[in-house]
């Protein structure tokens, strides 16, 4: 049993009813395709009750999949119910009912021959992007049991899941800690919420006839009456940020949404994800307390705890992703000129294919866009010296990037252009792969002295072509970042303008994919870049001088 050692029965609640939750999501997949998203609907199926019985499914619908039961999984997931509330026969009927199921289950696989494959465990990548907060350590930890009893951001009656929650992570028990502590997190910002808006009776609305008032409808820009939500001025930028990046964006780890659909190993879960849930707690418990405990805000322990909080940036979000994806990209670009080339003794041969004149015509046209651009760039990240290497560099980059751009609550057509600026940036990225392996490839092909006279020839335009292609990547990696900087201008265009920007992105977008298929293994018409990169290049100085680009409403 996961939760061993917890004082608080509530934990075989969370834990049995995830495990419903999960187990029934699975066996549903064995007879039907289209797997109902809620949880009542998946128990009301008709389908689980072929496997478990008729009397079985009504069982768990009193106990977990309807407002008109005992609700468990909801009331207490959403931090409705205090550990007093909750008997401990209820627990225990969950856990039974569980392994009940597990053997209705084994009997009709049995019967009916079948297989039943279980959903992979969501396994938490990139753990150094999760890493906000600094390691907490035992002084941290005592100093929010301290916390606990005395921030007005803890609702009494619910003191001994904190206590737990913070327990469990000192005896490394992640998950148990985290599944404790998130409604707990839900009731207290709750409890600012009906103040801050001033509807108190929000506060425990946890009736089959009421909506309740929970995550998404507190981190909303907008009440339901369409007032403006003031929890989030309350909270300020920074918080709501981490909120939305831990807890909603898809891209994030959702950690709230996939612990409740039983999609993590809790014998595997990551210190550093509970790490990260513990910390915001303490700054939140500093935060929104009296005025008395400003000694506990400026300890030396929590002081880091503090400053880590209120200078948040999204990290999750789909602009913050594409600033990371440009940066990847550019990396991927510079390695270029580390590739092998051709040895000296073949530059004879290799005499007559440069295309010179195409390439100038190409160089030139980049040199006037970049003209163009100049002045929206940081000024101090290039030098007039070379028109265009001195300028498409990683530094301009990582200058814009480091640009604030406010993500919260961004406006639909602010997502939707960088949806689309984020599918060139992929591209982009893509073509850069593909010319580093080919060039590897080939050269040791070449080599080895294992390549056709047709292939001599290709591998060698191959060469000529990424002369020009890396400054065309560059060039547009630097539009797109430029654009970014300057997405909310968009909501100032009008409805025709809007369209014919969108129209144009989709032209670059579409370029960029050619380009994948062009410089491909299995294509290699690197000839055809030259050409493609020729129309690109047109459209883009057309659309600057129409004055169409984000960047350019910014004066």
């Amino acid at each position: 049993m996961f939760f061993s050692g917890s004082s608080c029965a509530n934990g075989s609640i969370f834990w049995g009813s995830f495990t419903c939750a999960d187990r029934v999501a699975c066996v549903y997949l064995l007879i039907g395709k289209d797997c109902p998203f809620l949880l009542r609907d998946l128990l009301a199926s008709e389908k689980l009750a072929v496997v478990f019985g008729q009397a079985v499914m009504n069982v768990l619908r009193v106990f977990i999949g309807s407002p008109y039961g005992l609700n468990l999984r909801n009331v207490l997931w959403h931090g409705f119910a205090s550990p007093q509330e909750i008997p401990a026969k209820y627990c225990a009927m969950l856990l039974f009912l569980t392994a009940g199921l597990g053997q209705l289950l084994q009997t009709y696989l049995l019967q009916t021959k079948c297989i039943l494959v279980h959903r992979p465990y969501v396994i938490f990548v990139s753990l150094e992007e999760l890493d906000v907060f600094p390691d907490l350590n035992h002084e941290m930890l005592s100093i929010a049991e301290e916390l606990v009893k005395l921030s007005s951001f803890v609702l009494k009656t619910m003191l001994p899941f904190w206590m737990d929650a913070l327990t469990a992570f000192k005896q490394s028990r992640y998950a148990d800690c985290v599944i404790l502590l998130l409604p707990q997190l839900e009731v207290g910002l709750r409890l600012l919420f009906t103040t801050t808006n001033k509807c108190p009776n929000r506060l425990l609305t946890a009736e089959p006839s009421t909506l309740y008032t929970t995550f998404d409808e507190m981190l909303a820009k907008h009440l339901d009456n369409e007032e403006v939500n003031q929890l989030p001025a309350v909270l300020e930028e920074p918080t709501m940020e981490f909120l939305w990046d831990f807890l909603n964006h898809q891209e994030g780890p959702r950690i709230r949404d996939r612990l409740s659909h039983g999609e993590i190993n809790l014998e595997a879960f990551p210190r550093k994800v509970a790490n990260q849930i513990v910390a915001l707690a303490i700054t939140l418990l500093c935060r929104f307390s009296d005025e008395d405990m400003f000694a506990f805000k400026e300890h030396m322990a929590i002081k880091p705890l503090m400053n880590c909080a209120s200078c948040y940036r999204s990290r999750f979000h789909p602009i913050s992703r594409l600033k990371k994806q440009v940066l990847e990209c550019m990396k991927s670009i510079h390695l270029w000129p580390e590739l092998p080339t051709v040895p000296e003794e073949h530059v004879e041969t290799t005499k007559g294919l440069e295309g010179n004149a195409e390439a100038s015509t190409l160089i030139l046209m980049m040199s006037e866009i970049l003209s163009r651009l100049q002045r929206y760039m940081p000024q101090n990240c290039y030098s007039s010296d070379d028109p265009i290497n001195s300028v498409l560099t990683e530094r301009l980059l990582i200058a814009l990037c480091d640009t604030y751009i406010c993500t919260l609550f961004s406006p639909r057509p602010v997502l939707e252009i960088v949806v689309v600026l984020r599918k060139i940036s992929t591209q982009c990225h893509q073509v850069s792969e593909q010319v580093i392996a080919s060039t590897e490839l080939r050269y040791k092909q070449w080599m080895n002295k294992t390549l056709r006279s047709r292939q001599r020839h290709n591998y060698l335009r191959m060469l000529n072509s990424i002369k020009f292609l890396s400054p065309v990547l560059r060039l547009i990696l630097v539009l797109i970042t430029l654009e970014l900087v300057n997405i909310h201008l968009v909501c100032k265009k009008n409805p025709f303008d809007y369209q014919q920007y969108l129209k144009f992105l989709k032209s670059v977008l579409q370029y960029t994919e050619n380009l994948v298929t062009y410089t491909s293994s299995e294509k290699n018409k690197w000839d055809e870049t030259m050409e493609l990169t020729n129309k690109a290049l047109i459209k883009i100085k057309e659309i600057c001088d129409r004055k169409l680009m984000l960047m350019q409403l910014a004066t």
